[in-house]
């Protein structure tokens, strides 16, 4: 494993829709990997492909019971419920704002080898995942930050 550089706020790459993962092998493993190390190191809670510099559709999510979640090729199914919480982001370092998100939400996403899931988050834990998944489509929190 190794740890990577994490994509800072103004870099275009962070604006930009991912692509879909279509292979499903050791190099994706290595880099979920690195991705767990990146996100722990830097003492965050979820990173997306996007803020290590790749365009593809994948993310690692910790739950708030410490358990990592890797998301490929996510979709959300269903959402309801709606919190605002603060929120920050290891691109935007330093910034955090009032966002509201879907309280509870059901996924279907793919696991490292390519087998599909459905499984609802809650709370904290839906609110890293639907974070996650902005990233994939270029979104950045404060973009859907309550404003003030």
């Amino acid at each position: 494993m190794a740890k990577r550089d994490i994509v800072k706020d103004g870099d275009p790459l962070l604006r930009k829709t991912s692509r879909e993962v279509t292979a499903f092998d050791a190099r994706l493993g290595h880099i979920l990997d690195d991705m767990v190390e990146t996100m722990v190191a830097a003492d965050g809670v979820g990173l997306a492909a996007p803020q290590i510099g790749l365009l593809r559709r994948f993310a690692v999510c910790q739950m708030t019971s410490g358990e990592i979640v890797e998301l490929i090729n996510p979709k959300l199914l269903e959402g309801d419920g709606r919190a605002i919480l603060n929120e920050g982001c290891l691109s935007v370092p330093g910034k955090y704002m009032q966002v509201p998100r879907f309280a509870h939400i059901k996924l279907a996403y793919q696991d490292r080898e390519g087998k599909l899931v459905e499984r609802e988050f809650f709370d904290f834990d839906a609110r890293v995942c639907q974070h996650e998944m902005d990233h994939l489509d270029g979104i950045l929190f404060y973009d859907k930050a309550v404003k003030a």
